[in-house]
């Protein structure tokens, strides 16, 4: 199975590496990103142990890193440090990170983050549905993104699980 340009970066990963996902706020220019990414890649370690992260760039948006040992030899401090240098980043480049409870959902007119609590009053107004496609921004491995389960409709996913969300049924042509 070939993949997407996106995801070629992870073309040597195992499935089972570990997996980061970071949204911004807005579109990030990957030229201006690249190099701040890959200097704290470079210098990724922790207590003797050097890290050998991958990257790329999803949506123009979310930061994708991979880390195939942290999968089997977990650290807490190495994976604090990484994501503090993407914070770091994100600050240096004036860019904002989304809140772990924000929504991000693929409308017509492109991405769009909403707060948990404001989810019920967007299904209940139509703006979300049960085939809204919803970013999880929580897998964990390489082969969660190359399978494709980034993405799915919003009655897949744990929203549609709460609000008793039915996915639409299929007319069997």
């Amino acid at each position: 199975m070939s993949l997407p340009a996106s995801l070629s970066a992870f073309a040597t990963l195992p499935d089972d590496a570990r997996l980061w996902l970071v949204a911004f706020d807005r579109p990030v220019e990957a030229t201006q990103f690249a190099p701040e990414v890959e200097a704290l890649l470079g210098r990724w370690r922790h207590k003797g142990v050097a890290y050998h992260g991958a990257w790329t760039l999803l949506e123009d948006r979310i930061l994708a890193i991979a880390e195939p040992t942290l999968a089997v030899q977990p650290s807490g401090c190495a994976i604090d440090g990484m994501l503090r240098g993407v914070r770091q980043i994100a600050e240096r480049l004036g860019l904002g990170l989304l809140d772990s409870q924000e929504v991000l959902a693929r409308l017509p007119e492109g991405l769009r983050a909403f707060l948990r609590p404001d989810l019920e009053a967007r299904l209940g107004d139509g703006t979300l549905g049960a085939s809204t496609p919803i970013l999880d921004l929580a897998l964990l491995t390489v082969g969660d993104l190359r399978s494709g389960r980034m993405e799915r409709p919003l009655a897949g996913t744990w929203i549609g699980r709460k609000y008793k969300i039915q996915a639409p049924a299929s007319t069997g042509a």
